[in-house]
């Protein structure tokens, strides 16, 4: 089969490898409908993250089971499928506290591990891993449930840490795919107003679409003045969705005495926090990575019952042929998000 690796600082390519095989009896083989460059997949493609030569890439996919272990009784060959973009036992104590990103015996998508930007996926613990989607599914279909995978739920995930509840004020911070499901995540939250604080002014109508009632920019010296004012002295509660040390100064900025920071930004470059400041001023920073695989159910119901579209944040859909170019499109800031079609 074909499966994308990184070769090199900007280099991915399209490599033919062995295809997935059952190893374990918990495993299933799935072979990907759909997939999708992520903007933190652009870390190591930019030299900023560390890799392996050769390593596989891609962790937001979504597929059709081919095959299943002896052990996996819940999923059939031919049922669609979510996958969150790590594998988890779910049987550790992490996975029962919902930290299923913390199990000890599971892993993410790419590197070492098969990617989703291939042609097919070998599944550990699919059982616990995946989650069935029973329901007829077209193409408008699948580029609903992709954002799932990944970008909703995190962005789902930085609205709760931030505290956010209905009538609330929340500023979110990062325009990239995470930030805009995050702006979603917060109108389905019922929060009262939610502020967008991003660097792509082309992104503004497509962030009012999502739900945002302001849209600000972060590079503006009056934008950390004009939300202190308006929301009398900062935001109850914050969404950091960049990862970057600048956007977490800005959270630090903006959030008020006694609120809290909800971090999901992959930190890169993040060398210091003001301790003092959240200390002085009773701020809660609650960071980490997503545990995706909680989300999916409540969100996939959403879906399917017309109430939730991330699908606004794949700006384009390219075919597996052309992964590299998906990559420096992406990396040219030239598109927010772009599915991969095998």
């Amino acid at each position: 089969m074909r499966a994308t690796v990184l070769e090199g600082v900007g280099q991915v390519r399209l490599v033919d490898v062995p295809d997935p095989v059952i190893e374990q009896p918990s495993d299933a083989l799935v072979r990907v409908s759909l997939a999708a460059v992520c903007g933190s997949d652009l870390w190591p493609f930019r030299g900023q993250e560390s890799f392996t030569p050769g390593d596989r890439m891609g962790h937001e996919w979504i597929g059709v089971v081919e095959e299943v272990g002896a052990g996996v009784t819940r999923l059939r060959a031919g049922d669609l499928v979510l996958a969150p973009f790590a594998f988890a036992d779910g049987t550790c104590r992490p996975c029962r506290d919902g930290l299923f990103t913390s199990c000890p015996n599971g892993g993410f998508w790419g590197g070492r591990h098969d990617g989703g930007q291939a042609e097919a996926v070998r599944v550990p613990f699919a059982e616990s891993t995946l989650v069935p989607v029973r329901a007829e599914a077209d193409a408008e279909l699948l580029r609903r449930l992709l954002p799932l995978t990944d970008v909703m739920a995190t962005g789902a995930h930085a609205v709760v840490l931030a505290g956010v509840r209905p009538g609330s004020t929340v500023v979110v911070l990062g325009d990239g795919a995470v930030g805009l499901c995050a702006v979603l995540a917060a109108r389905r939250a019922r929060a009262g107003r939610i502020i967008l604080v991003g660097r792509h002014p082309d992104r503004r109508d497509l962030a009012k679409r999502m739900g945002a009632t302001d849209v600000l920019a972060a590079d503006d010296s009056a934008t950390v003045a004009l939300v202190r004012d308006e929301t009398e002295g900062g935001a109850g509660g914050v969404a950091e969705c960049a990862g970057t040390q600048s956007a977490l100064d800005l959270a630090i900025d903006l959030v008020r005495p006694g609120g809290t920071i909800g971090s999901v930004g992959v930190p890169n470059g993040v060398d210091s926090v003001d301790l003092y400041r959240l200390f002085r001023h009773n701020i809660a920073l609650r960071a980490g990575v997503t545990p995706a695989r909680r989300y999916l159910e409540p969100l996939l119901a959403e879906v399917l019952a017309g109430q939730l579209d991330p699908s606004p944040v794949l700006s384009t859909e390219l075919p597996l042929d052309d992964v590299a170019a998906a990559y420096q499109a992406m990396n040219a800031r030239q598109a927010t998000k772009i599915a991969i079609r095998p």
